[in-house]
């Protein structure tokens, strides 16, 4: 079973100003790889707070998807936040999902969303609207568990078996 945790990043939301349909659409989503209970937070778009609460879950799940801070605004650090915290970076997953949002809408790409790794821990940057994040993790969702196996040392094969005659 996979241990996550999700960590919404939002001025408006860590006030109580906005209600976090973002972290939801996550918690739901993540239900169809058998994640139940995730841990949750809510920061505001400052990364230092953001920075602590990555390292703080970092040793305690298997997978942290944030959601929000990943544009071009003054305020948006998150992927500045993430590479600190992270020791390789996974540029397939930000690749992917620019790639597949842009056939949704051209504004996909300019999206700065990063994935990687920190410890034994899969980090994963997701925009911060509900629709931006089921679209990304849709793209996402089926690699999650092998790429956590493999950070693991517990994944087998990479490549997909041939199929027999």
């Amino acid at each position: 079973m996979i241990k996550a945790a999700i960590l919404t990043i939002s001025d408006k939301g860590s006030r109580g100003e906005r209600e976090d349909k973002s972290g939801q659409v996550i918690k739901d989503i993540l239900k169809e790889i058998g994640v139940e209970d995730p841990l949750y937070d809510i920061v505001p778009d400052e990364r230092g707070l953001i920075v602590k609460k990555l390292r703080e879950w970092k040793d305690r799940v298997d997978l942290v998807l944030t959601t929000g801070g990943t544009g071009v605004a003054p305020r948006d650090v998150t992927p500045e936040a993430t590479r600190e915290v992270i020791e390789k970076e996974l540029p397939g997953y930000g690749e992917a999902m620019r790639m597949e949002g842009f056939k949704i809408t051209p504004r996909a790409i300019g999206s700065r969303a990063l994935a990687g790794i920190a410890g034994r821990c899969l980090i994963v940057n997701l925009p911060g609207s509900p629709k931006g994040v089921e679209e990304c993790l849709r793209v996402i969702l089926e690699v999650i568990p092998h790429t956590i196996e493999l950070i693991k040392g517990e994944g087998g094969e990479c490549a997909r078996p041939k199929p027999r005659d």
